[in-house]
């Protein structure tokens, strides 16, 4: 099963292998654990010792207990990621950003 948006439940995959799916300027620190299936939203930051929960909304901050990532913060961190390759993170990258956040807002706590 894996974490479906339109019905906002899990919802089986029917495939025999299904991994991780993680949204863009996410990541995990090392060593963290994910269940098959899990899903991780946009700019999300997934640490420590447990497996955290099978989807993870965008903009969330932990891993049992999950804060929300502020979004000028995400800002920062996608805009020095993106200037060490050389590319401009636009106005419209922030738009996006700002998207995804009121839109999943429902999923955090």
């Amino acid at each position: 099963d894996a974490w479906d948006y339109a019905t906002e439940s899990s919802l089986p995959t029917g495939e025999q292998f299904y991994g991780l799916m993680m949204g863009d300027h996410s990541k995990a620190g090392i060593n963290t654990m994910f269940n098959t299936g899990t899903v991780v939203g946009l700019s999300a930051n997934i640490f420590g010792g447990d497996f955290p929960p099978k989807f993870v909304p965008s903009f969330s901050w932990g891993n049992k207990e999950l804060a929300t990532f502020r979004i000028e913060k995400a800002f920062e961190v996608a805009t020095r990621m993106m200037e060490r390759r050389k590319i401009t993170f636009t106005e419209e990258d922030k738009s996006i950003f700002e998207f995804v956040m009121n839109t999943t807002n429902s999923f955090r706590k």
